[in-house]
């Protein structure tokens, strides 16, 4: 055979074999997606579209970063502060089932709540699906594709499919534009005039899809309130360019006929703070149509990469591998340290997801980032304020993607003024507080049940988040405007602490350990109790940087002395229990379920620094013992914090152990509170359901295994695992103190590093073990 017919053989034969893709950063399959959890999810930001790849039909998951049904509501009972008294006395006298019924009763939120996680139609209201984009194609023909492959470039944020049918390669590109605010897909043929395909827009429920004037596809429609159905509009417009073959614009759709080259034009908005949204959706989409889509696709990547390739990590030399992805995890699971890529790729993924799902002035991520496919989302998509929409934020900084945290401080600031009105009405304080679930209509009360919804850490911990934006950042003017929010939140906790007569402390009363329970001496369960664990280290936490924060701007000194006087009533970050653990509650109380997938009492580990090896060595064993007891399995948010707790602890191999459980593939789409976490082909975290926390997660544990800053100094590879040590190399990660750092390693020690900042600044650096200070090179 001569060279020129072997290449071409091996053109056709290698896509086959798998080995077509050489992108380390590139997710690929052999086939369509077969469900919605192994479509691609695109975003910039604002617009999101998951294509499936199908071949015949092609269904394309539509959404919009605020398309939220419910709207505001004061849904707080201004007659449950009188009955808080009573509720603290039963609590004293160890009647907590009582206290709990109390509560049920007459402390939790008023109407439907969230819906207990189904608020689609009450006033909650759920984060939901944009709509679908259906092509269906006509080949002409009956013959089979061959040659199929999808991908996803995570370098360029742009996704593709390829086959060829009876020798024409159809090719489609797909990206959300980081340049002109629109979503554009490229269709081609190889031969002139090969594509026939129509394109049609709807959505579950409350849509209208019509055919504009303007040579447009356009769907409308109005959410449900829960109140009088008038909740939030929106609109999706589709628009085509074609070199050439001809367009139809009837029956409620587009159809194109004998074209070879087709591009597709998305914009969609709504009114949440933009009342000119239709008007606004319309420019946009005329905007993008007027530059070509060459150029469209340059600026898009352009844009992308002034964030992504901020950072770059590679684990040396590792096999070259070519399997799919969803394949590549099966192997993954059998040989993890044979791959030392796909963990890079899992991280880099996490970074993606971060740029796609949000964008400075709007929205952060909710549990579904940006990507949903439901009008009743799992757990309505909602901000979780026990964990979960913390965690989506916990990479960022490492990340050296910092500006991303700042949608979330929007939305805790936009809390504030119902969170005042919740923590009069509830506790009869000043400031503010959050419960355990919030939207973007600003809901703060209690949830709708006792058992976890009077879980009052949800401000304070929505304040280390933007703490921890100034300490990576030292933005004074930052500081400044956060100031308000942290002061509020504890001036709610000043006013609402008190004293358990046992053991002297301060304590809340009555709270709840996010979502757990335990068992009182009678056998019987309960949530509702005093001082739970994270209380106690998050309240520590918030007065230390409160008081830290007013000396830097000068202001709120008898606060300050006020604060400092109540932080040595507090009980210590961590009490060791009889049986060697670390206490949940004020109580030894048993735990009814010991391997629950919350482990809140070990806040102070992560993300809190109040407890550290060199600074708590004392505890050390009992949080390892907790978290033995704990177990390594669960939801893949859990298993993920369990990453984070390890790598916080220095036990590099242990924190792998569960970041290579968190890759084991599943398909399950159950709602899932126990074991069994792990992702979907398309890499997205499974609780099951998919729930983006997990991968946020765990790449803010991949962060902490590469270097920790937390505790005064910064610490190199401080938990590398062995199947890392190698050798490798990672530029553009991020310290505390606004440090940019730089490390190489080989076998096990870093053999060359750099401390990079805007000023040059003394710093301690742990470097092979041992601590070094330095000044720091200018950036």
């Amino acid at each position: 055979m001569n060279i020129k017919k072997f290449k071409a053989l091996l053109f056709i034969l290698l896509p086959l074999l798998g080995y077509s893709q050489n992108n380390p950063l590139e997710l690929w399959y052999n086939k369509p997606a077969s469900q919605w959890e192994e479509t691609l999810p695109l975003g910039n930001g604002r617009l999101g579209i998951m294509p499936d790849g199908g071949v015949t039909t092609e269904k394309l998951v539509l959404n919009e970063i605020t398309l939220w049904s419910g709207g505001p509501q004061d849904a707080n009972n201004y007659k449950a502060y009188s009955f808080l008294p009573q509720i603290r006395q039963l609590l004293l006298e160890n009647k907590n089932k009582e206290a709990q019924k109390l509560i049920d009763q007459h402390f939790i939120c008023t109407g439907a709540g969230s819906g207990s996680g189904n608020g689609a139609d009450v006033p909650f209201g759920a984060y939901q699906v944009l709509g679908d984009m259906t092509l269906k194609f006509d080949y002409k023909t009956q013959s089979k594709p061959v040659n199929y492959s999808r991908n996803l470039d995570i370098q360029t944020a742009v996704a593709g499919t390829q086959f060829t049918i009876d020798g024409v390669t159809y090719k489609r590109e797909y990206f959300t534009g980081f340049g002109d605010d629109a979503g554009f897909i490229k269709l081609t043929s190889s031969k002139k005039g090969k594509l026939n395909f129509t394109i049609q827009l709807d959505r579950p429920e409350l849509f209208k899809t019509v055919n504009g004037s303007d040579n447009s596809l356009v769907m409308t429609g109005q959410l449900n309130n829960g109140t009088d159905g008038k909740g939030m509009k929106y609109k999706a417009k589709v628009k085509t360019q074609q070199v050439d073959g001809n367009a139809l614009y009837t029956n409620n759709k587009i159809e194109i006929k004998n074209a070879t080259e087709v591009v597709i034009f998305i914009s969609a908005g709504t009114d949440y703070k933009d009342k000119n949204f239709e008007i606004t959706t319309d420019k946009v989409l005329d905007a993008a149509m007027q530059t070509k889509y060459q150029d469209q696709k340059k600026k898009h990547v352009e844009n992308y990469q002034k964030l992504f390739n901020r950072l770059t990590l590679n684990f040396g030399k590792s096999a070259k591998k070519t399997l799919p992805t969803n394949e590549r995890l099966d192997t993954f699971v059998k040989e993890p340290d044979a791959d030392t890529a796909l963990p890079i790729l899992f991280y880099q993924y996490g970074r993606y997801l971060s740029i796609s799902s949000t964008r400075l002035g709007l929205l952060p991520p909710n549990l579904q980032g940006l990507w949903a496919k439901d009008v009743q989302t799992p757990w309505n998509s909602d901000y979780h304020l026990d964990v979960n929409v913390q965690m989506n934020h916990w990479a960022l900084e490492t990340a050296n993607l910092s500006e991303l945290n700042l949608p979330l401080k929007d939305l805790t600031k936009d809390l504030v003024p119902n969170g005042e009105k919740t923590a009069k009405a509830y506790y009869n304080a000043d400031g503010w507080v959050a419960h355990v679930i919030t939207n973007v209509w600003g809901f703060t009360e209690p949830g709708e049940s006792a058992s976890w919804g009077i879980t009052k850490s949800g401000s304070g911990w929505l304040c280390n988040n933007l703490w921890s934006h100034y300490l990576y950042t030292n933005d004074q003017a930052y500081l400044a405007e956060i100031y308000p929010i942290l002061k509020g939140a504890a001036q709610f906790y000043k006013n609402m602490l008190v004293k358990d007569p046992e053991t002297g402390w301060l304590v809340t009363s009555p709270s709840v350990s996010p979502e757990n329970s335990f068992l009182l001496p009678n056998g019987d369960a309960s949530h509702v109790c005093m001082g739970p664990t994270i209380d106690n280290q998050i309240i520590r936490e918030l007065f230390n940087n409160v008081i830290i924060a007013s000396k830097k701007l000068g202001l709120d000194n008898d606060l300050s002395i006020e604060l400092d006087k109540q932080l040595k009533l507090l009980p210590p970050p961590g009490v060791i229990s009889p049986d060697g653990r670390i206490m949940e509650w004020l109580k030894d109380y048993k735990e009814e379920d010991p391997q629950h997938r919350h482990i809140s009492h070990l806040y102070g580990l992560y993300p809190g620094s109040l407890i550290t090896p060199e600074n708590k060595p004392e505890l050390v064993d009992a949080i390892k013992k907790t978290l033995e007891v704990r177990g390594d399995d669960g939801t893949s948010w859990s298993i993920a914090y369990k990453m984070l707790f390890w790598a916080r602890l220095k036990d590099g191999n242990r924190a792998y152990k569960l970041f290579k459980t968190i890759l084991r593939q599943t398909r399950d789409t159950n709602i899932n509170y126990g074991p069994g976490g792990g992702v979907y082909a398309n890499l997205l975290s499974a609780g099951p359901p998919f729930q983006i926390d997990g991968n946020f997660g765990a790449s803010a544990g991949i962060g902490e295994m590469l270097i920790q800053s937390h505790a005064g100094f910064i610490e190199l590879l401080p938990a590398m695992p062995d199947a890392w040590l190698n050798e490798g190399e990672v530029k553009g990660l991020k310290a505390e103190g606004n440090f940019t750092i730089n490390i190489k390693w080989e076998k096990g020690k870093v053999t060359k590093y750099e401390v990079l900042s805007p000023v040059p600044t003394k710093v301690k650096v742990k470097v092979n073990g041992e601590m070094k200070e330095i000044t720091s090179s200018k950036l």
